[in-house]
């Protein structure tokens, strides 16, 4: 996964752990996709203060993800709810039965609530 999209995520679910300022800092970089230089600026600071700013929130983030595991067992539970949903639709055009059919119609409404 690429970086910039692991960190939008991780900020999205460990960003309230954050202290505001480094919350701050990582979403105008990470997703409103503002330069070292224009938050710098932003911030009356240097663009090494930005970076700096940057660097440990993003070492906060990971640090929270590799004891907690949120962000890896999210991406597997969906994966996982993918194929399930992937083996119901095969399923439903493979049989004919319309009870079968309702039932996993229901299942695959289910899953897709979980998601």
């Amino acid at each position: 996964m690429e970086k910039n999209v692991q960190i939008s995520i991780l900020l999205q679910i460990y960003g309230k752990l954050l202290t505001t300022t480094q919350y701050n800092f990582l979403d105008d970089y990470y997703n409103s996709d503002l330069s070292l230089s224009e938050i710098a600026e932003n911030r009356n600071m240097t663009r090494q203060a930005a970076r700096d700013n940057i660097k440990k929130g993003e070492n906060r983030l990971f640090e929270y993800e590799e004891k907690l595991n949120i962000m890896q067992k999210t991406l597997k539970q969906e994966k996982k709810i993918s194929e399930i949903l992937t083996e119901i639709t095969k399923i439903q055009t493979r049989f004919t039965d319309k009870q079968i059919a309702n039932m996993l119609e229901h299942v695959k409404h289910e899953l897709n609530n979980v998601m």
